[in-house]
């Protein structure tokens, strides 16, 4: 089991295994031959960044039956697309934008992929999974449902920031039946375990790799459980999941 990172360090930014307080730099990306370069930097010393640069990222609706809120269960995985931009680092704020009125938080478990997938059976796609973080749907639910709702979700799933990603990307750990927790201001709002998805982690990804090429890098949000509730500048929202880690965003506005 291996945490790695990206981070940034005197202006330059490279990934990283963190050791506990330490983060080892490697000298090529997550998905090439993984190479140390020997320079160890305290981790108070970095700044951690979302922790890979996917080409595209996915991500999963009423993925958790608590979800459904008397909606159908869904009878493939409700997928949509987030944008690149929208993704935030750890620490880093998710800024609220002008117009937004009604935007909330989604704690998810995140799947990096490690290798191309394209046809991919359910042991295919779970042999191509290169590790897990943590990750936060944000979503405007006005221009996704509301009064003001759009037709497609680019703004509501789709905003700058809108996808806090992080802080490690863990591999070889068992996914299946971890412990979430989302907090706002230190108050539990989500709790579940991930072995409460309707669609498991195989199933999405093979159910994606059938008309979507996958690429080492690509993110996949798996869906959130539960409520959500409205953010406002000035919270703090924490995305826990046992095994991984914490991810911690301040809420502010753009």
């Amino acid at each position: 089991m291996s945490n790695y990172v990206r981070f940034e360090y005197a202006g330059k930014s490279a990934y990283g295994v963190l050791d506990g307080d330490r983060v080892g730099e490697l000298s090529s990306g997550l998905f090439e031959a993984l190479e140390a370069t020997g320079r160890q930097f305290p981790l108070n010393d970095v700044k951690l960044l979302a922790p890979c640069v996917p080409q595209k990222i996915f991500a999963v609706g009423l993925n958790y039956k608590s979800h459904l809120n008397g909606r159908p269960e869904p009878a493939n995985p409700e997928i949509f697309y987030k944008p690149v931009t929208s993704l935030q680092n750890p620490n880093d704020p998710i800024r609220i934008p002008i117009q937004a009125e009604d935007v909330h938080f989604e704690g998810e478990l995140v799947i990096v992929i490690g290798k191309q997938l394209r046809y991919a059976d359910r042991q295919q796609a779970a042999a191509g999974v290169f590790g897990v973080t943590c990750g936060n749907d944000v979503s405007d639910r006005n221009w996704q449902r509301g009064p003001g709702a759009d037709k497609q979700w680019w703004r509501a799933k789709g905003c700058d920031t809108f996808a806090p990603l992080g802080p490690v990307i863990v591999t070889d750990l068992d996914y299946s039946d971890l412990p979430l927790r989302t907090r706002v201001n230190g108050e539990v709002l989500q709790e579940t375990r991930t072995s409460d998805l309707i669609f498991d982690v195989p199933s999405v990804i093979s159910f994606i790799s059938n008309w979507v090429t996958l690429m080492p890098g690509d993110l996949i949000y798996t869906g959130t459980p539960g409520n959500t509730r409205k953010m406002k500048p000035g919270d703090l929202v924490e995305v826990e999941i046992d095994g991984i880690g914490k991810l911690s965003n301040p809420v502010t506005a753009d």
